[in-house]
């Protein structure tokens, strides 16, 4: 297995679980906002993902090392996402809004998380009242937008920083650029957006996956 094989599955869960913060992230503005300003941003942020229905956008995913592959993210609200990796990469991540899917063809593996143990899968369901946590990050430009999430009484999910630029032709004026996922590992993987697509035609049918366990008899 080549070492960007290996990078990639250490860090494809951290990737994907910041990837299911995106659809349905802060229902409420949350209190930690030292500023008026920076309720305003955070505002901001929640009107923008909320106005996404369905996306699709090509992605650069980056490890801590610098190794990188590339692919097609496919977004539905609430809680579907795909990440399908480049063809020399043959694996699948995919969110059917029940459960996180980590699938490895080359070993015939399948790895799951169950989104209601999480607290970034719980963002979602907009109808569950779960605590956000958002901090509204300095960039030093007026027209990008960072925002820190974590749960401070559980470090063990990490932290996402989620990056957006102002763009009046997005969602709220606002789009999403670029993610970075640090696990309780300080494992950091980036996400890399662009050639964002909104309100494209997306079914239930593009989160299916094939199951490569092979089936056992009784």
């Amino acid at each position: 297995m080549t070492r960007i094989r290996m990078n990639l599955r250490n860090c494809a869960g951290a990737a994907a679980l910041a990837a299911l913060a995106v659809p349905a992230i802060f229902p409420n503005a949350p209190a930690l906002a030292a500023t008026q300003s920076e309720k305003a941003q955070l505002n901001q942020v929640v009107e923008a993902l909320r106005g996404i229905s369905t996306m699709r956008a090509d992605f650069v995913q980056t490890d801590r090392s610098g190794q990188s592959v590339t692919g097609t993210l496919t977004l539905k609200r609430p809680g579907r996402i795909r990440f399908q990796y480049e063809k020399s990469v043959n694996m699948l991540i995919v969110s059917d809004g029940k459960a996180l899917t980590m699938v490895d063809y080359d070993v015939n593996q399948v790895q799951r998380w169950p989104i209601s143990n999480s607290p970034l899968g719980a963002l979602l369901d907009p109808k569950r009242d779960v605590a956000r946590y958002g901090t509204i990050k300095p960039t030093g430009n007026p027209d990008v937008v960072s925002v820190e999430v974590r749960d401070s009484k559980h470090p063990e999910y990490g932290i996402i920083t989620l990056i957006f630029t102002r763009d009046a032709t997005a969602p709220g004026g606002l789009e999403l650029a670029y993610w970075v996922a640090l696990d309780s590992q300080n494992k950091r993987t980036t996400i890399q957006l662009k050639n964002q697509r909104y309100g494209v035609p997306v079914t239930d049918k593009d989160f299916r996956w094939t199951d490569p366990r092979p089936r056992v008899r009784r």
